[in-house]
């Protein structure tokens, strides 16, 4: 079978990775990470933070899809991954071009979030839309989307550990995020000079990115594996991302920070009307109007307020939200996914 991927991000591609275990004699085609196979465009041609820099690449970004177009003549079926503002206007391309080849979204766009109407595009545009968290299946009105697990699910195979005695730091994974939020996450270590400090830094990352955007990081020990690393903290520092939910699920107490650009939090929040930003936080809000932890967003990040997230949060309320958290998701999505993808 010949399978046209469009998985533009590094989380993407780590669901994808667990997806394909359960497949077999699956050619890949198109956009992935290039330890899967040979993609068109590797995921880091394709990167951009924010809504200035897609506009900056709209161009290029309309090329790539014109040949996502073209190299799907030969694919049998298509899974495109999360990356709405890439993923909706290419299922639009393809299903004009190929009306009976079967197009499925896995890791749906977040229109309970903003633009609900995506919502009438994608069940006109696609065949299956499978659905990780199981309150959006209900923002479609033709019933198209289907909740399918959570990849989270299958991927962790640790929990927090209760006498953990270190403390963790997940600064991001793009370099304008680490280059906001690592100088104060390098000042809230120093006031931890008595404990282990962990950088988690993602396992792709060259030595020579690592040494370009995060300077000196002689006073962290490094882990490249975001699991084991949260698991044996006490407490981690944390970009907002699926980092976030990742240690919601572990059960590692948490803070989320975040520095936009100035222009993108406000399109978020004033135009886009956005009010939460950590998954954990939209799904139990969801599931029974209830939070999992704080978020501390842009000039609010500052030293002080992270140590105060560290001295005043309630380690059981957390520990039960995140075990709530973990019973609604209820289950994995890889193998179910899998099996959609074989069926003839």
């Amino acid at each position: 079978m010949k399978l046209l991927i469009s998985a533009l991000e590094p989380s993407s591609n780590l669901h994808l990775k667990e997806v394909l275990r359960h497949t077999h004699d699956v050619e890949l085609m198109g956009i992935f990470d290039k330890s899967l196979g040979e993609p068109l465009y590797d995921i880091s041609e394709m990167a951009i933070m924010g809504v200035v820099d897609a506009i900056k690449k709209l161009r290029w970004f309309f090329k790539v899809a014109d040949e996502m177009v073209e190299l799907a003549k030969d694919a049998d079926k298509v899974l495109l991954m999360d990356s709405s503002g890439f993923n909706l206007p290419l299922a639009k391309k393809l299903k004009a071009k190929y009306p009976q080849k079967e197009i499925i979204y896995y890791i749906l766009p977040q229109i309970w979030a903003s633009r609900p109407k995506r919502a009438k595009k994608l069940e006109q545009y696609c065949d299956r839309l499978l659905g990780i968290l199981p309150f959006e299946v209900a923002y479609y009105p033709q019933r198209k989307a289907e909740y399918i697990g959570h990849p989270l699910l299958d991927e962790i195979e640790v929990t927090h550990e209760v006498d953990a005695d270190t403390i963790a730091f997940m600064p991001g994974s793009r370099k304008s995020e680490i280059s906001r939020l690592l100088p104060i996450f390098k000042e809230v270590r120093k006031k931890f000079s008595e404990k282990k400090a962990l950088l988690i830094i993602p396992a792709g990352f060259s030595n020579e990115k690592i040494t370009s955007w995060y300077g000196d990081i002689s006073m962290f020990e490094i882990s490249r594996n975001t699991h084991s690393a949260l698991a044996q903290s006490e407490f981690a520092f944390i970009c907002s991302g699926t980092a976030t939910l990742e240690a919601a699920l572990i059960g590692t107490p948490f803070t989320l920070s975040y520095i936009a650009k100035k222009i993108d939090f406000f399109i978020g929040t004033k135009l886009l009307g956005i009010k939460q930003v950590g998954l954990a936080n939209i799904i139990l809000t969801h599931y029974n109007n209830t939070t999992l932890h704080n978020e501390i967003l842009q000039e609010q990040v500052t030293v002080d307020n992270l140590l105060k997230e560290y001295y005043n949060t309630d380690r059981e309320i957390f520990a039960k939200k995140a075990e709530e958290l973990r019973a609604y998701l209820g289950h994995g999505s890889s193998e179910n996914v899998a099996k959609l993808i074989m069926d003839k």
